[in-house]
């Protein structure tokens, strides 16, 4: 299919989390959601929309300690408006990958090295890449995991890498969708892990849970991502107690990866935190369910040779991945040949860069690997968008935490959430305070995200939204 775009419009909700949630240099107590719809035509004249959405988070793109919230909220929104500039001044009809490839070149640059806004600037290209994805499915009335399978999406991989000019997905994706997927609960840093933790006066008593305990209780969770801070001590005693936590109520069952959230000078202070956990009374539980360990360093070091000095020694616990220094084409391999096995999946680094990353995991075999991770998505796109991508790669768990940190669906307009429930049911539950994500035994369904277009089966209320030019920061 070959298709330009005729009008793209932006869409501003303002969310507010249900707990505080520490994200990147920052502590996130609300933050913009933005939807992105694209209208597009055909080559042969016919006409179709698509849509994504993204929460615009600070200080998770760039980490600058020097610019504000806002500078760095108006900067993503920035990259999209002028991703979408780029994209109506193509007017040549053309696959969905080649108008990426052309939207990426022209804002990132193909062959790029990372720098300090290469993800903001790849961000913009990232969700109008997924409207395009949603358009050609919606025309074709085909689901993203079928035309990822078929050439309707125009996917040339061997464009990025000659290696993977011969790769095909539907030769070692999943031929049939999983019917679900475990959830990889987010243990924040400053997320209360008992009862004990946390005074009443403090809880939000909004009727979810709100301790990891209660988590683990009410989902049935047995996977985890921790956060650890770079401080030995101080991470040596959270450690602990996750594990305390982690091995009453979930015991063998439990699987974990570590995210070193770029806290580490040296891969030599993180070996040093693991080889004194593994003499801490927990370590030992800890580490031998310990599956991977995400971004030690620091994005601009990731990919020098001296603070990688002890990658082996990391290695040694757990195989390493790279997530925020996954910012181009270049990166993954980049990091493979100074030892990394792995690198995270995130819809709004970009899909056809995840698909490029998975045919280097087929192609140079061995242990590389792709781990999904987590952006607070938030329903409906965002969320059912980035799970559509999980079940396409056939990954086996994939971290959430939208679903803790916001109240269920209450940032959307009460007539989309409803659509939501009635289209979506294995995915969302009415509850007595409003519609929450379903998780069953730790699993989220992934069923009814197969129908035509990319993940969702409802109308989008984009009247219901605030355009983005009348849209204003709250002070």
């Amino acid at each position: 299919m070959r298709l330009r775009a005729t009008e793209v419009d932006l869409f501003v909700t303002d969310c507010r989390t249900r707990l505080p949630f520490r994200f990147g240099i920052t502590t996130l107590t609300a933050a913009p959601l933005l939807t992105v719809r694209v209208r597009v035509e055909t080559d042969d004249g016919r006409r179709g929309e698509g849509a994504a959405a993204d929460l615009l988070v600070p200080k998770w793109f760039a980490k600058n300690p020097d610019t504000t919230l806002r500078a760095d909220v108006e900067s993503l929104l920035a990259s999209v408006r002028e991703a979408g500039e780029t994209l109506l001044a193509a007017r040549r009809p053309a696959s969905v990958f080649d108008r990426w490839w052309e939207l990426y070149d022209d804002r990132v640059g193909v062959n790029a090295e990372p720098a300090g806004d290469t993800l903001v600037r790849g961000f913009g290209v990232a969700l109008l890449e997924r409207t395009l994805i949603d358009a050609a499915c919606r025309l074709a009335g085909r689901s993203f995991f079928d035309a990822v399978r078929s050439d309707l999406l125009g996917f040339d991989p061997g464009r990025a890498w000659p290696e993977l000019a011969d790769w095909l997905p539907a030769q070692t994706l999943p031929a049939t969708p999983p019917a679900s997927v475990a959830v990889r609960h987010t243990v924040g840093m400053l997320d209360s892990l008992t009862a004990a933790d946390l005074a009443a006066r403090d809880r939000v008593g909004d009727g979810l849970p709100e301790t990891l305990e209660e988590d683990i209780r009410v989902a049935g969770l047995d996977h985890f991502k921790i956060k650890i801070a770079g401080d030995r001590e101080r991470d040596l005693d959270r450690l602990d107690a996750i594990g305390a936590v982690l091995e009453a109520t979930v015991g063998d069952a439990a699987r974990i990866t570590l995210d070193g959230n770029e806290q580490y000078e040296r891969c030599a202070d993180l070996a040093a935190l693991l080889e004194s956990l593994a003499e801490r009374p927990r370590g030992g539980y800890l580490l031998r369910h310990l599956l991977a360990i995400e971004q030690p360093l620091a994005r601009g070091r990731t990919f020098e040779r001296a603070p990688n000095a002890a990658l082996a020694a990391v290695a040694a616990f757990a195989p390493v991945l790279i997530d925020e220094a996954d910012a181009t084409l270049s990166s993954f391999p980049r990091a493979i040949a100074l030892g990394y096995e792995g690198v995270s999946v995130k819809n709004c680094k970009g899909v056809f860069r995840a698909l490029v990353n998975r045919g280097l995991c087929d192609v140079r075999r061995g242990r590389l690997f792709q781990s999904a991770e987590d952006l607070t998505n938030l329903p409906v796109l965002a969320l059912q968008q980035d799970l559509a991508t999980v079940a396409t790669l056939g990954l086996p768990h994939v971290e959430r935490n939208g679903h803790h940190y916001f109240r269920g669906l209450d940032h959307l307009p009460r007539t989309e959430a409803a659509d939501a429930l009635k289209r979506h049911p294995d995915l969302y539950e009415q509850d007595e305070r409003g519609i929450a994500l379903r998780i069953e035994a730790g699993r989220l369904s992934l069923a009814s995200l197969h129908g035509a277009g990319y993940g969702y089966d409802l109308p989008i209320r984009f009247d219901e939204r605030v355009p983005a030019d009348a849209w204003t920061w709250p002070e």
